[in-house]
């Protein structure tokens, strides 16, 4: 797939949302990318990780790992395309870890897989959790990276279906404040 037809993918699902958004930052911006509206379609995110495994193909990838909660789906679709295990971590006590018997083996080849980066602080925090396993992390593939390339993960290797560049304000600086737009609602396609 190219870029352009993972967006237009992403738009057709109205993943890629437009309007006057409330970040979780506490920053405003006149876009929102709602991964779920794109994930909940089964046919659309197994195609959208079969290119994500194809561009680690040749990484001899043992185990895919994504963080909790989209980052579950996207390492179970890649590692059935690449045929190895997949497994997840979650935040225990405010903290990335292995939970449920998941671990890694020293030496063991990992990608980690993850839906939407803005700054990267969880894939960070992921890269941190296989190190400490003694395994070695050979990639990382995002569906979207929304930091505009600012997103940085030291010596590995990631590759983004689709790079965003997303326009975010201060409340006192948002030109749609300014405007009077009204907050759009996340999380509904409506239908």
């Amino acid at each position: 797939m190219t870029e352009q037809e993972v967006k237009n993918l992403l738009l057709k699902t109205n993943a890629i949302m437009k309007g006057h958004f409330l970040l979780t930052s506490g920053l405003h911006s006149p876009m929102y990318v709602e991964k779920f509206n794109v994930l909940q379609h089964p046919e659309y995110t197994e195609a959208l990780c079969k290119e994500l495994a194809a561009r680690f193909a040749d990484k001899q990838i043992q185990t895919v790992v994504g963080p909790m909660t989209g980052g579950i789906l996207l390492a179970h679709e890649v590692g059935k395309a690449l045929g190895t295990r997949a497994i997840f971590t979650e935040r225990v006590n405010g903290k990335m870890a292995f939970r449920r018997g998941f671990s890694l083996a020293a030496g063991e080849r990992v990608l980690i897989v993850e839906d939407i980066v803005t700054t990267g602080g969880s894939v960070k925090e992921v890269i941190d959790v296989v190190r400490s396993e003694g395994a070695i992390p050979v990639g990382v593939g995002l569906l979207v990276d929304r930091s505009g390339g600012k997103a940085d993960f030291g010596d590995v290797p990631h590759e983004a279906l689709l790079k965003l560049n997303v326009t975010t304000y201060k409340q006192e600086d948002c030109p749609l404040c300014k405007d009077n737009v009204p907050m759009t609602k996340r999380g509904r396609t409506g239908k």
